[in-house]
Formats: C-alpha cells, sequence, structure tokens
C-alpha cells in the first residue's frame, strides 16, 4: 500500500483502491489509480493511501477477493480515512457491501466524476445536465440510504415496513425527477439546434475546441479571444460551452466554442447526459484538439479524446491539431510521433504566446471557404454592402468617385448571392 500524507485542510480523508485486471499492465495501471487521485483532489478530499489489487476475474461480492478486501478494511483503519474511493466502478450490491463491512462512505470513480461536475456546473443547461446524471446514479443506491430502517423490499407477498414504504416513495420521487429533468433537456437541446440554424443562416464557421481535461482548452480560447473564461490547473475546469468570435489574418471571421474535457473511462451515462454540451463539438464546422505535450501519457490521452469524438460521430470532421505547453519539458520524439500522425499539426504555448500567431495563419489556410476574387463597383447608397465588403473579404485595391466605390475584392463564395449584383469587368481607367 502507498501512503501519502493527506492535506490538513482537506475535510475528507480518501484511501484509493486501484485494481489492475487480466490483460492490464502495472504501469497502464498505476497511471489509472493516478489519475484518479488527480480527480480526488480536485472533488476536494485528501488522499491518505493507495492500494493496488490484482485480479485474475470480478468477485460478485466485493469485485475483488474477500481476502483482500479484509486488508483494505483493516487499512481504512490504520489509515483513519473517512471514505474509501475505488477506480473501478462498483454495482449498488458492491458498494452496499463494502460499507456494511468498512463502516465508512464508499464511492467509486463514476460518483467523483459526478461529484465534480456537481461542484463546477455554472449555468442552468450544465446543472441540469448534472442532476440528471446524478439522478440515474442514485436511482439504483436509495437501498443504501434505508438499511436501518425496519424492513427493505420483500417479505413474502406481506406488506413492508417503514424502509420499504419510504423506499418506495424514494424511488417515485426521483424517477418523477429523471423524466422532468429528461424534458428540460429536450428543451436545452432544442434551443442550441435553433441556435446553431441561427448561426448557419448567418453564416460564420464554428470550430469546436477539444481535448484531454486539463490540456489547455480554455487557455488557448482566452488567448485567442480575450474570452473572460475560468481557467484553473484542475480537471473538469470548464463545464459549460462558451462561444467567442474571432477573426483571422485573412480576415475570416471564426466562431470558436470551448467544450468540457474528456477523461479515460468516462461514464457512458454521463456523455449521454452531456450529449447537449458534446453536440457542439459533432454539429461544429472544424475541430480544434488541444494535447498537453509535456504529459507524460500524452499519445494515450490523445487517442482516448479521439475515441470519445467516435463515439459522438464527431471523428471524421476536419481538424487540427495544438501541441500546447510546448514551454514545459517533452520528449521531442513524441513531438514529432505527433507530426507524423496528423498532417496539420503546430505547437503552441497557451501561456507564454508561442505559436500562436502561427496557429490562427494555420487556421486561416485550412478553415478558410471557397473564396472568389472579383471587381465590384458599389454605388453610394449601398453603404451595408461596402462594410460588408471590409468585413467579411480581402480588400486588394479600393477606389472612390462621384459613382460609388470601385473595389478588388476576395470574399467568400457564400456571399457572392448579396454581391453579384455589383460586379463589373473592370476599373475604368479614367476616374473623375
Amino acid at each position: 500500500m502507498k501512503d501519502i500524507k493527506g492535506d490538513p485542510l482537506m475535510v475528507e480523508r480518501g484511501l484509493l483502491v486501484g485494481v489492475r485486471e487480466p490483460g492490464m499492465s502495472s504501469e497502464n495501471a498505476g497511471d489509472h489509480l493516478d489519475e484518479l487521485a488527480s480527480l480526488v483532489h480536485t472533488m476536494g478530499v485528501g488522499i491518505v493511501g493507495q492500494v493496488m489489487v490484482n485480479i485474475s476475474k470480478p468477485h460478485p461480492h466485493y469485485y475483488i477477493g474477500p481476502g483482500k478486501a479484509r486488508e483494505i478494511v483493516d487499512a481504512v483503519g490504520e489509515q483513519e480515512a473517512d471514505v474509501l474511493i475505488f477506480d473501478h466502478d462498483l454495482s449498488p450490491s458492491q458498494q452496499r457491501n463494502w460499507e456494511k463491512c468498512s463502516g465508512i462512505c464508499v464511492i467509486d470513480r463514476q460518483e467523483v466524476i459526478l461529484d465534480i461536475f456537481a461542484q463546477r456546473a455554472q449555468t442552468r443547461e450544465a446543472v441540469i445536465q448534472v442532476a440528471l446524471a446524478r439522478s440515474e446514479y442514485s436511482l439504483p443506491r436509495l437501498r443504501r440510504a434505508w438499511t436501518h430502517l425496519e424492513r427493505q423490499r420483500g417479505g413474502h407477498g406481506q406488506r413492508g415496513g417503514m424502509g420499504e414504504m419510504q423506499l418506495e416513495i424514494d424511488q417515485r420521487i426521483v424517477r418523477n425527477r429523471i423524466s422532468r429533468l429528461k424534458k428540460e433537456l429536450k428543451a436545452v437541446r432544442q434551443r442550441r439546434k435553433i441556435q446553431r440554424k441561427s448561426r448557419g443562416n448567418r453564416p460564420i464557421p464554428v470550430a469546436a475546441i477539444v481535448g484531454y481535461t486539463n490540456a489547455g482548452k480554455s487557455s488557448l480560447l482566452r488567448r485567442l479571444t480575450g474570452a473572460n473564461v475560468l481557467i484553473e490547473n484542475k480537471l473538469f475546469a470548464t463545464l459549460d460551452t462558451t462561444t467567442r468570435r474571432i477573426n483571422l489574418p485573412n480576415n475570416q471571421p471564426l466562431l470558436l466554442t470551448d467544450t468540457v474535457g474528456f477523461v479515460r473511462r468516462l461514464p457512458h451515462d454521463l456523455v449521454e447526459a452531456f450529449r447537449a454540451t458534446l453536440e457542439e463539438a459533432v454539429q461544429s464546422d472544424y475541430l480544434i484538439q488541444v494535447v498537453d505535450i509535456s504529459h507524460p501519457k500524452v499519445i494515450e490521452q490523445y487517442k482516448v479524446t479521439n475515441r470519445i469524438l467516435k463515439e459522438l460521430g464527431a471523428g471524421n470532421s476536419r481538424m487540427i491539431l495544438l501541441l500546447n505547453k510546448i514551454d514545459k519539458p517533452h520528449d521531442p520524439g513524441i513531438q514529432a510521433w505527433f507530426r507524423n500522425e496528423h498532417p496539420l499539426c503546430q505547437t503552441v504555448s497557451t501561456l507564454t504566446g508561442k505559436g500562436i500567431d502561427a496557429c490562427l495563419e494555420m487556421m486561416g489556410r485550412e478553415f478558410m471557404p471557397p473564396m472568389t476574387r472579383k471587381t465590384l463597383h458599389i454605388p453610394h447608397n449601398h453603404f451595408d454592402m461596402v462594410d460588408l465588403v471590409h468585413r467579411e473579404g480581402i480588400v486588394h485595391t479600393e477606389h472612390h468617385d462621384q459613382n460609388g466605390g470601385w473595389f478588388e475584392v476576395t470574399y467568400p463564395i457564400r456571399f457572392h448571392g448579396s454581391l453579384k449584383q455589383f460586379v463589373t469587368d473592370g476599373i475604368p481607367n479614367t476616374r473623375d
């Protein structure tokens, strides 16, 4: 068992339990346990120790064998732990069994992530999504709260006691809450659909910033747009999407959307509950994947992100890859691996700004819609079209006379319908 000095400022003290299953390397199992430690720290719980358990097959009662379970219960007493935290998901019955034999609260990785999300949700949408995920998680576990009462569901056909009655009431309340939250979430999705349709009518391309949690997505959004978004060195610092507009070096407007970070073994129910938020990645025109090049497991994090994007239906979206935190020590061989793996790759530091200009140039080059170059003659009374030309196009030459303005301009083809009436063969040689 690995002993860790707990943070005296933390109210609760957690003992972490990792599970190494057949076919899993000790290094990989250790990485998963270290990530759980980061999640637990983000949740606000101190860590007093870590235990790694090797299993040949899951045990129905405790998931691990009863002998090792007794050792862990002994360690709980020795370390004076307040909560036992498993890296592997536990069934409701396994969770009850552990709480009965240990005498303390027992949670799993999924509950840790749910707790973090609950702490960090800010907008109404994120609050609904978290509440739905927590309600669906808690429904089969309600029995835990009523083991102290007279009896549980059952009784060989006889009417149950106080525990059964209260349990049935609570289950009905939670089911009704789940139904109500799903209706609210459906309404949120409908509003998002309308917003996306409105964006499409403008139309301005949308690029979603995606990546592993804590890779630097929010830092990139702030660096590029100046958006006042939360930046914190903790997992899942961002839960609510933030969208800001920028103009690329070629004067092409682009909407950038920050999204929730991904993590290994993200609970399926949580992916479903947050689908309305993650749909920003699915529905966007382009993806900007940010990876932390200084992280020792950056390649695995990159593969996890791609796998989740594929599950969401965004696996084939056009994407550029940003190797962030280039200012920190990193392996040049891994950097070369990424450049070989992904042709549209750029190194950046959202902290120092290094590589950001090159990043914007790449975005302008790769995200630029089909363009056309024309000569336009726009009368003075169509000042709105002059504004459009300057705002959305690249003006090469410009001349004004008493009849209006003459422009040599390259602009996105999508605006040709508005500008085609002003297209002319060329600028007159003689001007007043």
